[in-house]
């Protein structure tokens, strides 16, 4: 069994015709995923040097925790709602070698 933490950090870039929508849905994606069985961090805040990045981090206990979120995930308003926008994210397990 695999218990170590999944670690996911990043950003998502919205466009502008599309902020006020992702907006409106993130209270309640951050609000669902903190809810979820295993999240131990999830966090998403406005970049204060990047017009329309949100700077996403994440902290799961396990894999399938993280499993669980991404499937709940693609299931949700927020996956509607994000479709399409660019993301640029790092998925890590807790003591994995980062690359060099």
């Amino acid at each position: 069994m695999n218990d170590r933490k999944v670690y996911l950090d990043g950003h998502i870039d919205v466009p502008a015709d599309r902020r006020a929508a992702v907006d409106a849905a993130l209270p309640v994606h951050i609000a669902l995923t903190r809810a979820e069985p295993g999240c131990l961090k999830f966090e998403v805040t406005a970049c204060g040097t990047v017009e329309g990045r949100l700077l996403v981090s994440e902290i799961f206990t396990d894999q399938a925790a993280f499993d669980a979120h991404q499937a709940r995930t693609k299931s949700s308003d927020w996956f509607q709602v994000t479709a399409g926008i660019p993301r640029d994210y790092t998925i890590r397990v807790e003591g994995d070698i980062p690359p060099r």
